[in-house]
């Protein structure tokens, strides 16, 4: 319980900069995505929920970076994200068919249709940026 109240305590006193513009963030349809894809764009996929205590802590160190918002823009990769709060139908199959019953959730589709990456559920800036530069 305390350690969920230090982590809780953290987000809520990281510093604004750090956290994910929302709008950084396009709302994650099947159908954006798909067009997307088709059109051979890079898409980073984020499925979240406000209750999510690690998709939270996820955001604010990994994702809403400065570094990785510019990595972001540099290469042209589309930022999707899917709120589950409400258990939204569309995600919830997006989940299955990935292999997951719940959030957090992130994967990333490189650009020309390679193969799609399904991230770790705990992230890292590092993580994230690496990943972006060998697509």
């Amino acid at each position: 319980m305390l350690a969920a109240l230090a982590v809780l305590t953290g987000i809520a006193s990281a510093p604004v900069g750090a956290a994910t513009d929302a709008r950084s963030a396009e709302t994650f349809t099947p159908e954006r995505l798909a067009a997307l894809r088709a059109d051979g764009k890079p898409v980073f996929v984020n499925m979240t929920a406000a209750w999510c205590v690690t998709c939270l802590v996820n955001e604010r160190v990994a994702i809403g970076t400065d570094a990785v918002r510019q990595a972001f823009a540099a290469g042209n990769v589309t930022y999707l994200k899917g709120d589950w709060t409400r258990q939204d139908p569309a995600i919830t199959a997006f989940l299955r068919q990935n292999g997951r019953d719940g959030v957090p959730l992130y994967v990333f589709f490189p650009a020309n249709g390679g193969q799609p990456e399904v991230l770790p559920q705990i992230l890292t800036e590092s993580e994230v940026l690496g990943l972006l530069r060998t697509s």
